[in-house]
Parts: C-alpha cells; structure tokens; sequence
C-alpha cells in the first residue's frame, strides 16, 4: 500500500513538469495580449517562465520565539500628506502645460511672421540684418518641426 502511493505522487510530479510546458507571450494589432502553447507565425513573442518554485519546508518554532512579540509593522503615510503631494505635482503639471502652450503660441506666432513677410530683419551675431530667402526658408522648417514635436 505505501509504495502504491510512493507510486502515485511520483507519477502525478512527474506528470505536472511534463504538463507545464512552454508557453508563449504575444500582444496582436488591436493591443490585445494572448498566451499559448506555439507561437503565432510571422510575430514576435515572448518565453513565459511557467515554473513553479518549491515551497519551503515549515520551521518549528520554540515556545520562547512564540512569547516575544512580534515588530511592529510599518506605518504608511497619512492620507493627508499624500493629498499635499498629488497637489504639488499637479500644480507643477500645470504650470509646466501653462509653460508649452505659451512656448507653441510664440513659436506659430513666429512661424506665421516668416510665412507672411517675405522681407524679415534680425538680429544674427549682434548685427540687425534682412534675412535671406535660403535662411527664411529654413527658419520656417525648424519653426514647423518644432511646433510638429511638440505642440500637437
């Protein structure tokens, strides 16, 4: 009887590493993620590790260990302080929108001078000159990268 059930456990471990084989990752064209036992033809994915760890054998405690109390968990931050926080952070998100929307105003402003004037003076190396057709061009190039980076 004892070793049928010796026989038993070692056949369903055996079984369970042979069950647990690979196992494949994937995120299709519509963001959705998909797990299977082959991997999908012509896209990529990704190993997932299946294994199990092994548990660790229970420790016997002695009556002194059970006595002692226990440390002290650890306390989490008050709510407030994380309120004060999320304040903080969405003042400084706002101010640095605040900042790139003035940035995108002057940068079309400055764009929209380029493109209606074609006679433009500035100051190049501290000297007030006409720009010429070759350097309004590519002002107006740098100007519409910036403004397609970032202000959208």
């Amino acid at each position: 009887m004892h070793r049928m059930i010796l026989a038993a456990s070692l056949l369903l471990a055996l079984s369970t590493s042979a069950m647990a084989g690979q196992v494949y990752k994937w995120v299709d064209a519509q963001g959705v993620t998909h797990f299977g036992a082959q991997p999908p033809e012509g896209q990529e994915a990704t190993s997932v590790n299946t294994s199990v760890p092994k548990p660790r054998p229970a420790l016997l405690r002695l009556d002194s260990e059970i006595a002692q109390p226990a440390a002290p968990l650890p306390q989490s931050k008050p709510v407030g302080d994380q309120k004060a926080i999320d304040e903080k952070v969405k003042a400084e998100v706002a101010t640095q929108e605040a900042e790139r929307r003035k940035y995108c105003e002057n940068i079309r402003t400055n764009l929209a001078q380029l493109q209606n004037n074609p006679r433009l003076r500035a100051e190049v190396n501290g000297e007030v000159r006409r720009l010429s057709e070759e350097e309004r061009q590519s002002r107006m190039k740098e100007a519409e990268k910036a403004i397609s980076e970032n202000c959208n």
